[in-house]
């Protein structure tokens, strides 16, 4: 008896100088944000129509949760840190009908590998709008372009080199060699390469340039069966945004995507290319309320031979401030439809919402 006291004894201790190291080298955090939302006009044929980022049938409304993060960062030394982040959302559920939870982030990031720069191996960020989301600030309001129309995933598995080209950090670099699954195990031989150049002559003002290859496998070739033909993507992005902290903020992105031979038009396969465009802007009344406004285009082939899938979509936000940590915005998201082909005008999708937003 006396021995298992002592052993229970021991291991209390051993959690309490685990629990002190973790709190000291560690730290805990998270957010949340979800909305009240009701889908007030939609077309009877949203369901069928591709390309729908404001979906859901019309009248739809409710409470819903779109991201819930918890995030463990520690250092293990001064070289070396970590991040594990588990992330749940409506999105993905579970085999039962429940909110479902992932692994977002597990990473290993040494610090200073050569002078400048950090070596990051894991489940992590890719170069793709990391810097634009968090310029635009508002992503419990909405996804970025390139992530809200799925061009670009926001986490990959693999291995990156990010830093400063110069002394002063006007110019900074980040490139990755990743699996091209996002979250998911590798299934094929296929990786995908990013690389994007950041350029900051002023505090307030960011220009990114990027790009990425994303291979895939050859598909057969339509006039000669024997023959396959390349089927890889790659996608070009300008990021342009200016930002005066808790007065004013105003931004614009373009991007374009070519996929090999991923339009059949007339029996012959030809190159398939995307476009987008996004503009936002945001005013500060006070330190507590704020006013932001978005426009999107996006046209998933931008061929004269393809029509009536091109997207416009709008968001307009009061985002209130009652403390540092929460935020509260009404809000309301509208999506427009070019004509299908027949002739047949598409009514818009409106979706007003009241969003919660906090973070712990």
């Amino acid at each position: 008896m006396k021995k298992l006291l002592t052993l229970l004894l021991l291991f209390v201790a051993s959690l309490q100088l685990y629990s002190e190291e973790a709190t000291s080298k560690g730290k805990f955090s998270g957010y949340m944000f979800g909305d009240y939302f009701y889908n007030s006009a939609r077309d009877t044929a949203i369901t069928k129509l591709p390309n729908v980022a404001n979906g859901g049938a019309k009248n739809l409304n409710g409470f819903q949760l779109r991201r819930i993060y918890f995030t463990y960062d520690y250092d293990i030394s001064s070289s070396f840190t970590t991040k594990f982040r588990l992330e749940a959302d409506q999105a993905a559920n579970t085999s039962n009908g429940k909110i479902g939870v992932m692994v977002k982030d597990a990473y290993l990031q040494w610090r200073n590998i050569f002078s400048g720069s950090d070596l990051i191996f894991g489940i992590q960020p890719t170069p793709s709008f990391d810097v634009s989301e968090g310029i635009w600030g508002n992503r419990f309001l909405e996804k970025t372009i390139l992530d809200l129309r799925g061009i670009a995933p926001s986490r990959d598995i693999g291995i990156s080199l990010k830093g400063k080209i110069d002394g002063e950090g006007i110019f900074k670099y980040w490139v990755m060699y990743g699996n091209g699954s996002g979250n998911a195990p590798e299934t094929d031989k296929y990786k995908r390469l990013y690389a994007h150049i950041q350029y900051n002559p002023i505090k307030q003002f960011t220009a990114t340039l990027y790009a990425d290859f994303n291979q895939h496998a050859d598909i057969p070739s339509l006039s000669n069966p024997l023959e396959n033909v390349s089927n890889n993507d790659l996608t070009y992005d300008l990021f342009l945004a200016y930002k005066e902290k808790d007065a004013y903020s105003f931004g614009l992105e373009a991007f374009t995507k070519q996929s090999q031979n991923g339009f059949i038009y007339n029996g012959s396969l030809t190159n398939k290319n995307a476009i987008g465009i996004s503009a936002f802007a945001s005013y500060n009344f006070s330190k507590d309320l704020s006013a932001v406004v978005r426009y999107d285009y996006f046209d998933p082939n931008s061929s004269s031979n393809s029509k009536g899938d091109s997207r416009n979509w709008f968001l307009l936000s009061l985002n209130y401030k009652p403390d540092e940590k929460v935020t509260i915005s009404p809000n309301v998201i509208v999506e427009t439809y070019e004509s299908i082909p027949n002739g047949r005008s598409i009514d818009a999708s409106v979706t007003p919402r009241l969003t919660f937003f906090y973070i712990f």
